[in-house]
């Protein structure tokens, strides 16, 4: 299992499109994902991805465990440094 600490810094924060990105990516990885800050959810999920509300400045805690669980956390934290490939 490991586990890394991510800001979300798009101006944003974790709306519907960068969800969408999210799960896209997510989904392509063996391992269980989860994210949260108060509470953890299914990184799979968009409607528990939506849920968390999370705005700019949220700190989130992305916990993956499975066979790809390191290239799977790394994938995350760069989409989320990326702005979800957004501009801003």
């Amino acid at each position: 299992m490991i586990e890394k600490n991510v800001e979300i810094i798009n101006r944003a924060g974790l709306h519907a499109r960068a969800a969408s990105k999210l799960v896209a990516l997510t989904s392509g990885f063996s391992s269980s994902i989860k994210i949260g800050h108060e509470k953890m959810v299914d990184g799979k999920s968009i409607l528990s991805l939506m849920m968390l509300a999370a705005v700019k400045g949220t700190n989130l805690k992305v916990v993956a465990e499975g066979e790809d669980e390191e290239e799977a956390v790394a994938a995350i934290i760069a989409l989320v440094n990326d702005r979800f490939e957004e501009a801003q």
